[in-house]
Order: structure tokens, then sequence, then C-alpha cells
């Protein structure tokens, strides 16, 4: 049996502990990342570089945990919920702090979009591993509170870094938002693993095995029946024969790690096969492109919807609160209203997907004739609703791939996201170098969302018939793989 099933999911006591310090956790974590577009302005102001170079300040925060998700994962596997959560603690407050001593956007690039874009990816992964430990069949309830951490964060520190700015200026606010991020240090404390991590397993293993060759040289020699008065002169005078040479070693070091690189390279060369394969599906085919192309889009306004309204005149500073903070709480009531629609009968994942993406789509291209602030606020609480729909695309992908496949096609289409959000914003903010207005780049995102949403759904339909047996699932097996997709999500 699997050292990770060797004990059974409490589903409650100290498990409620664990739902609390990972909403903490990610709530510290994604708090800044979620409310970038109050910080973009200010950037913009101090450092007079051009808006796409700025926005791949943003982008990079959130893309590259995507990215990385995969080895955040193995690092969570390796060495467990609590050592992980600690070090990503310190990536997230060190990459905060050292912001507030950045001398231009390239140094932003690396300290708040690389160094707390990985620390936030490691929070993620270690929190939604813990939580599903310690989770079973309350697993879709726990795993709903713990991820609504990052749309109260965004919502909060939109409305503290406001205020930290306007009391101690850029520069005091990461140092603060920093310092409060190392309260991430503290909820780890409280992530008791349930398992032995599988570092810690072969670590042991390792100190096994090298105490049974310890035993084996201390053996008495045994009395060889062919040549037995060789066997006796040991015994007597304690002679044994010489150690190896030294290129005997080398040799025997180097076919291991030929064995190595030989198994390494097959089981690298079988993902890629399966990968090739799961890209022959034309449905998850489209499902990666929709997804790519409403990651392009979907996250530009997050970054310039504050510097829009202020450079249109529409307000003057930021207001109390901003337009990032009710983006981030209309996301969190659209991940819960999302989710619970999914579990209607007759709903269709994928044309839900589809209409979410329409739907921000539309929304961005009306922006630019939008001419008040308050019709920015209700844009604003839109695109937050559909942003929601990340909590439908484990679902979605269950329903395309099957539950066998879902981890590596999940992982995929996060790749394809991380890939695209890093990508956007830099190029809507290019487009307002060259041209000076933001109504391009606004139209170029919603275009490009719009296309992922109708191409989506035309190759659902068309593949409807042709792949029934893969995009249609009883209704009893969807029900019964529910608590089971909510863990990839």
């Amino acid at each position: 049996m699997s050292t990770w099933n060797t004990k059974q999911a409490p589903d409650g006591g100290w498990g409620w502990a664990i739902v609390v310090a990972s909403l903490m956790g990610q709530l510290l974590a994604y708090g800044s990342p979620q409310s970038v577009g109050v910080l973009y302005p200010e950037w913009l102001n101090t450092f007079q570089d051009g808006k796409g170079m700025t926005a791949l300040v943003g982008s990079l925060v959130s893309g590259v945990g995507l990215i990385a998700s995969p080895i955040c994962s193995a690092c969570v596997v390796n060495f467990g919920a609590r050592p992980v959560t600690i070090f990503s603690g310190v990536m997230v407050s060190g990459g905060l702090m050292l912001s507030a001593f950045a001398p231009n956007v390239q140094f932003l690039i690396f300290s708040y979009g690389i160094v707390v874009g990985l620390g936030c990816g490691l929070v993620y992964a270690a929190t939604v591993t813990i939580t599903c430990q310690y989770f079973d069949k309350r697993r879709g309830l726990a795993l709903g509170i713990v991820t609504t951490g990052t749309s109260i964060g965004g919502f909060l520190y939109a409305t503290v870094q406001n205020e930290f700015i306007a009391l101690f200026g850029l520069d005091g606010c990461l140092l603060l938002i920093g310092c409060f991020a190392l309260n991430i240090i503290a909820c780890a404390g409280l992530m008791r693993p349930l398992h032995l991590p599988a570092y810690y397993l072969k670590q042991r293993a390792a100190l096994a095995e090298k105490a049974e060759e310890k035993v084996l040289e201390m053996a008495p020699v045994v009395e060889d029946p062919i040549n037995k008065n060789q066997s006796v002169n040991v015994l007597i005078t304690g002679e044994t024969k010489d150690p190896p040479p030294p290129y005997e070693k080398s040799l025997v070091s180097y076919m291991a790690l030929v064995r190595l690189v030989k198994k390494n390279q097959k089981e690298y060369s079988e993902y890629l096969h399966s990968t090739a394969e799961l890209l022959q599906n034309r449905v998850f085919l489209a499902t990666c492109v929709s997804l790519f192309a409403y990651c392009l889009g979907a996250y530009t306004p997050l970054l310039f919807l504050e510097d829009l309204a202020q450079s249109e005149g529409l307000i003057s500073g930021i207001s109390t609160i901003p337009l990032v903070s009710i983006m981030s709480i209309a996301a969190g009531v659209g991940k819960m209203l999302l989710g619970v629609t999914m579990d209607i009968r007759w709903m269709n994942s994928i044309f839900l997907y589809a209409f979410t993406l329409l739907g921000t789509g539309v929304a961005l291209l009306i922006i630019p004739v939008t001419r008040n602030y308050a019709g920015l606020q209700v844009i604003s609480a839109l695109l937050g609703f559909f942003s929601g729909n990340w909590s439908v695309i484990p679902y979605m992908t269950t329903k395309v791939v099957g539950m066998d496949r879902l981890t590596e096609a999940y992982g995929i289409l996060m790749f394809f996201g991380g890939f695209s959000i890093m990508l956007g914003p830099p190029v809507a903010g290019w487009i307002y170098d060259w041209l000076d207005c933001y109504d391009l780049a606004f139209y170029f995102s919603g275009s490009f969302v719009l296309l992922g949403g109708a191409g989506l759904f035309l190759a659902v339909l068309c593949c409807q018939n042709k792949n029934q047996d893969e995009t249609n699932m009883s209704d009893t097996e969807s029900i019964n793989d529910y608590d089971k997709v909510v863990t990839v999500a």
C-alpha cells in the first residue's frame, strides 16, 4: 500500500485548523499580486518606463507560478507542505522587501515578478495538497474555503496598499506588505503532516541500506569448502583482499550514471508521447487554445483599468474601493456560483466555460466606449465574476479526457495559461506605447477572448457526435468523480 494512503483523511478535527492556515497563507501570498493594478500606476510614475515593460512585472507574478506548477507540486510531494510553505513565505516576503529597493523596472521583474511569483506557486501547491490529505468526503467544501483566500486577499490588499502608499510611499508600502507576508511561516506551523513526504522515506530507506551493508561487512568469514586453507589464514592473520582500484570504481559509477540517464530518457519520451496523444484530442486542443486566448486578454484589465481611469480623467487618484478590489470579490462570488452551477445535471461544463469566455470578451470590448467611472465598476464586477471560470476547468477537463489523465491534462492547460498570462499584459502595454491610447489594447484583448470562446464552442459542436463517448459522461460517473476532480482544482 502506498504511504500516502496509510492514514485515512479525518474529514474534520485538526483539518479545520489546516483550512484556516491554508486560507490565511493564500491570502497573505496572493494579496499583493491579485491587486497589482494599484501598484502599476505608482511604478509608472516612479521609474518613467514604458507601459509594456512595466506590465511585464504584473504578468510574470501571475504566470510564473502557473508554468512552474509541476515543479511546485513535486517539491510538496518530496519535502512536505510545512517546509515548502516556510520556504515560500521567505520567498514572498523577501521578494516584496527587495522590490522596495528596486532601482529600475528590470530589478522589479526579478524581485516581484519571478521571486514572488514562484513563492506564490509554492504556497498554492502546499496549501491545496495538505487540505486534500485531511479531507475526503468534505474535500470540495474545504478547498472552496481555502481557494477563496486569493480573492479575499486581492480585495483587502487593494485598499490596504492604496492607504499605505498615501501614508508611507511606495517603498514603505512594499516593506510593510513584505512584513505581513512573513506570517506565512506562522501558518506553516499548523500544517502537521498526515503522511511522511517521499524525501524522508527515501532517506530512511538509504539509511537502512547502509546499516545492512555495515552488518554484512562486520560478519565473520565463512570457510570456503574449495579453498579451506586460504579462509583459515584470513581468519588468523586478519588479511583481506585489496580494495578495487580507482578505475574500477569510476567505471561502476559511470555505468550507474548511464543507467540513470537511460531511465530518465525513457520516462521523458513516454511523457512526450502521452502529451502528443492528448493534443490529438480535438476538443482538448481547442480547450488549450481557448485558455491561451482567454489569458492573453483577460488579465489586461487587472493591470490597466486603474491607469485607464486616471489617464482619462474619470477619477483623481485611486478610489477608496479600487477597481481591482471589485474584480477580486466578484471573482470569489463567481467561483462559488459557477461551482454550484456545475452540480446541475443537465449543465454542460464546456458550453458554460465557453459562455464565460464570450461574456469576458464582450465586457473587454465595451471598456473603450465607457466614459464614466461607474461604468468601469460594473465592467470590473462582470470581468471578476467571469474570471471565476477557473473553478470550471477541472470539471471540463475531466469530461474531455477522463479521470485517469486529469492530472497530466491539467498541467498542460496550466502551462498554456501561464505562458499566455506572461505575454498578454506586456503586449497590451506595448500597444499603448505605440499609439498612446488604450482603445486598441482592449479591442485586441477582447477580440482574442471572443475568438477563444467561439472557437471552443464550434469545436465542441463539430466533435460532439464523433467523440460522444469522450465528451459526454454519465450523470452517475460525474457525481462520483466530482470530489476527486476538486483535488486538482
